[in-house]
């Protein structure tokens, strides 16, 4: 009982749910994150949003099964493909997350839409968009410009435009890393949209994604808060810190890994949260 227990847990992958961190910028950087009923509602996207991302990764488990018996780390990883738990219990898991995800409705509807585009966009992902070379890239970053659209969406204020363009540089980055990184270490095994790919193509999105984040995060700074100008060099800090942890470590195949284990990438990102808040910080 305590192995399906934690099967289940593990099949919810609970440690990548810091992925929606990124549902408190809009609360942040609008500067109402003292406001209580902005952290109650940004807190309520950020469960909503995590419990549906489980659900994503519930059906992805399920679907990919047979492949990740194949892969040399899924296969004891995943815990459907290791038998931790039975295909019928992940079954189950995913019709109460998605019940859960349908109550949503209930808190707001544009976001439930936005929670429903997130889903049906990762079950599209899932049987076929990840097959198809540069949309497979895309389609990941979309899921994070729609967790930020998510927490705009949840306090009710407008998504900027900057950072619409730099969270989709950056999730472009991040996503063209990590099939890099998957190029690198599995060759065309792991996935098969990785026959269509070099690594010398991969290279180039991955350096106009890096280029991309820093030059409108850069213009965001300049044109709407110059005292956040002090922490371009902590963004640029972390991208070839990422970068090199990938080249030097082998480290990229799962961003999650890399933010919960690389003590220096720990520090730029709480330094550069710190500045942030105190940028935003209500000034009496």
């Amino acid at each position: 009982m305590l192995s399906k227990l934690r099967g289940a847990v593990q099949l919810l992958r609970p440690t990548h749910w810091i992925k929606n961190v990124i549902l408190f910028m809009p609360m942040v950087f609008s500067g109402l994150f003292l406001n209580t009923s902005a952290q109650l509602h940004s807190l309520l996207a950020f469960v909503f949003f995590s419990l549906a991302a489980s659900l994503v990764y519930a059906i992805n488990d399920l679907a990919d099964v047979e492949r990740d018996r194949l892969h040399p780390i899924k296969r004891l990883k995943r815990p459907i493909a290791s038998g931790m738990i039975s295909k019928q219990t992940a079954f189950v898991v995913i019709v109460v997350l998605s019940l859960v995800s349908l109550s949503s409705m209930f808190f707001s509807q544009k976001f439930f839409f936005v929670l429903i585009a997130y889903i049906a966009l990762n079950v599209a992902y899932s049987t076929y968009l990840k097959h198809q070379p540069v949309l497979d890239i895309f389609s990941v970053s979309a899921g994070f410009v729609l967790r930020v659209y998510a927490g705009a969406v949840a306090i009710d204020v407008k998504l900027s435009s900057w950072m619409f363009i730099t969270t989709l540089s950056l999730a472009l980055y991040l996503a063209a890393i990590k099939r890099l990184q998957e190029i690198q270490l599995q060759g065309s095994e792991g996935r098969q949209v990785l026959k269509k790919y070099s690594v010398k193509i991969v290279e180039r999105y991955a350096d106009v994604a890096a280029v991309s984040t820093i030059l409108f995060y850069s213009l965001y700074c300049f044109s709407e808060h110059p005292n956040l100008i002090v922490t371009i060099p902590l963004v640029l800090f972390g991208i070839f810190r990422y970068w090199y942890l990938v080249d030097a470590e082998s480290q990229g195949e799962s961003p999650v890994d890399v933010l919960y284990s690389d003590v220096p990438m720990i520090l730029v990102v709480l330094l550069w949260s710190a500045v942030v808040v105190y940028e935003f910080f209500p000034k009496s």
